[in-house]
């Protein structure tokens, strides 16, 4: 039986080039794209999409410019990109922004560790 495994160096956009970063940056857009939207939903009520993939790019260039950095770092900084561009694009108070990016980054960590954890299960499917 053979197992499908997945190295750590082989997730790392840097090992390929360019287009793995254009790669990366796109899926990291639509994540959080579409955690954003279904967190202002929840939130705010009926919101469009166009507002939550306006503030997307915005993190999803951070996450990849700080990937080297680890979760200490990155973290806190995304979160207060998130912040402010949820502030600046939604036009909401203090109070409301923080509520919407507490929540956003909740769906973002449970529907990443989702993924995540789908994937790893996969690597362990016999082939």
């Amino acid at each position: 039986m053979v197992v499908a495994q997945v190295a750590p160096e082989a997730l790392d956009p840097a090992t390929g080039g360019p287009i793995a970063y254009l790669g990366t940056f796109l899926v990291s857009t639509l994540f959080y794209g579409v955690t954003l939207h279904i967190a202002a939903r929840y939130v705010l009520g009926d919101v469009g999409v166009r507002q939550a993939f306006t503030v997307a790019p915005a993190l999803g260039l951070v996450s990849i410019l700080l990937q080297q950095w680890g979760p200490v770092v990155v973290i806190p900084v995304t979160f207060a990109v998130a912040y402010v561009a949820i502030r600046v694009v939604y036009d909401l108070s203090y109070r409301i922004t923080l509520l919407v990016t507490v929540v956003y980054y909740t769906v973002a960590v449970l529907v990443g560790l989702t993924i995540f954890n789908f994937v790893r299960l996969l690597g362990t499917a016999p082939v």
